[in-house]
C-alpha cells in the first residue's frame, strides 16, 4: 500500500515541480508565446494540485495511525508481538528519508516561488506528521494475528485475511498466501523476531482450517 501511495505522490509531485520551475525562473513557452509568470490561473492550478496531494497524504496518514491503534488492542488477537528490531531500524531509516525529502520539497517550492504556498504547506504538514509517527510509533509497531487476519502496522500496513485462503507456503524469508481466483499475498518473515516465529506459526495453525488450506514447508518452523 505504501508503495502505491508513493507512486501517486510522485505522479502529482512532478507537475508541481515543473510548474514551479517554469514560474520561478520565468522560462518561456515558445509554442504558446508566453513565459512562466504569464501562465494563466497559476494559483488555481497550485491549489488543485495541492488538494490532490493533500488527499493522497491524508489517506496514508489516516491508515497508518488507524492500523497502529488497531494492533495495540491486544485482546483482539490470538498472537501479538512487536515487530523485529531489524525491521524497526529499517522503517525508521525510510521514514526519516521521507521526512527529509518532504521538508526539502516544501522549502524548495516556496523559495522558488511564493505562489506554490499550498503544495508547500501540504508537504511540510505531512513531513511533520511522518516525523511524529516515527518518534511515537517506533515503540508501538506490532504484528497481530487474529482468527480472521494478520495485521502488520509500521511504515506499511500489511493486512492478510484468511477468507478464501487455499495454501500457505514459505520460501526463504517470505510467507506466500494463495487464494481462490489466483490471488497471492505475501508476508515478510523479517517482521517477526526469530525467537517468536515458532509461536507465530503455531497460532497460525490454530486459526486456519487445515482441511481447506494446504501448508507447504511450514513444519520446519514448528
Amino acid at each position: 500500500m505504501n508503495s502505491f501511495i508513493n507512486v501517486l505522490t510522485l505522479f502529482i509531485t512532478f507537475p508541481i515541480l515543473a510548474l514551479t520551475i517554469f514560474i520561478g525562473f520565468d522560462i518561456p513557452f515558445d509554442s504558446f508565446g508566453i513565459t512562466g509568470t504569464e501562465i494563466p490561473y497559476r494559483l488555481e492550478v497550485y491549489a488543485g494540485l495541492g488538494f490532490v496531494l493533500f488527499l493522497i497524504q491524508l489517506r496514508r496518514s489516516t491508515r497508518r495511525w488507524m492500523a497502529l491503534s488497531m494492533v495495540a488492542k491486544l485482546n483482539r488477537f490470538q498472537w501479538n508481538q512487536p515487530v523485529s528490531g531489524t525491521r524497526k531500524r529499517r522503517v525508521a531509516t525510510y521514514n526519516l528519508i521521507e521526512v527529509t525529502v518532504m521538508v526539502v520539497l516544501s522549502f524548495g517550492l516556496y523559495t522558488i516561488t511564493k505562489e506554490s504556498i499550498v503544495p508547500a504547506i501540504v508537504f511540510l504538514v505531512f513531513g511533520v506528521d511522518s516525523l511524529i509517527f516515527t518518534l511515537i510509533g517506533r515503540n508501538k509497531y506490532r504484528v497481530g494475528l487474529s482468527s480472521k487476519a494478520i495485521l502488520v502496522a509500521d511504515r506499511e500496513i500489511i493486512l492478510i485475511y484468511f477468507v478464501g485462503l487455499r495454501k500457505v507456503a514459505i520460501q526463504q524469508q517470505t510467507v506466500y498466501f494463495d487464494y481462490i481466483n489466483n490471488l497471492q499475498l505475501t508476508f515478510p518473515l523479517d517482521c517477526i523476531e526469530e525467537h517468536n516465529k515458532h509461536d507465530f506459526f503455531e497460532a497460525l495453525h490454530s486459526v486456519i482450517d487445515k482441511d481447506r488450506v494446504f501448508f507447504s514447508n511450514i513444519q520446519q518452523t514448528l
